[in-house]
């Protein structure tokens, strides 16, 4: 890798360990809404799909040795909590992404395989957790870790969608 493309990875780790600050917990779930989700996305929108996991994998490991970069709770306990799989489902979700985002910037195509696919391998992750962890059902768990945060998702996904395209189309290659 080059100097920009090591620039470009430490700038993503950066804006997602800011934008998990910016989040605030529901009061009936352990989940928290949070701008995270939207730097990942844009992240993969911007890098390639091996870059992209670098990413993910390194914001991850940052949280998991205690630094607070997480939403609420911090370090492993985060990880092992009830929200946890929402974290290792980023691991999938995120360079898959990248992976099928076009040569092309495209907000469109951007937009729509952020929301069918990001998004809903994120969900399973995380009520998969919910369901272990917490002890509950699958219908309590999609409730928790699903239905509320939909509409909200699916704005990110979009703003990251036009940020990925402007960002694609300002950043040298």
């Amino acid at each position: 890798m080059d100097t920009r493309q090591l620039t470009k990875i430490a700038l993503c780790v950066a804006l997602c360990c800011v934008a998990a600050y910016i989040s605030f917990p529901l009061p009936f779930t352990p989940g928290y809404v949070t701008a995270l989700t939207l730097t990942l996305s844009l992240a993969a929108f911007v890098l390639p799909p091996k870059q992209t996991l670098i990413v993910v994998v390194t914001y991850i490991l940052i949280g998991a040795v205690g630094i607070p970069v997480f939403a609420g709770q911090q370090g492993l306990a985060k990880l092992l909590g009830p929200t946890g799989g929402f974290y290792f489902a980023w691991m999938a979700a995120f360079p898959l992404l990248s992976a099928v985002k076009g040569a092309e910037p495209n907000f469109k195509r951007y937009a729509i395989a952020d929301v069918l696919i990001a998004v809903p391998i994120t969900y399973v992750g995380g009520v998969i957790s919910m369901m272990v962890v917490s002890e509950v059902s699958l219908s309590q768990a999609l409730v928790m870790a699903v239905l509320p945060f939909i509409p909200g998702d699916v704005m990110k996904a979009c703003a990251a969608a036009w940020l990925g395209v402007k960002l694609n189309r300002a950043l040298p290659k």
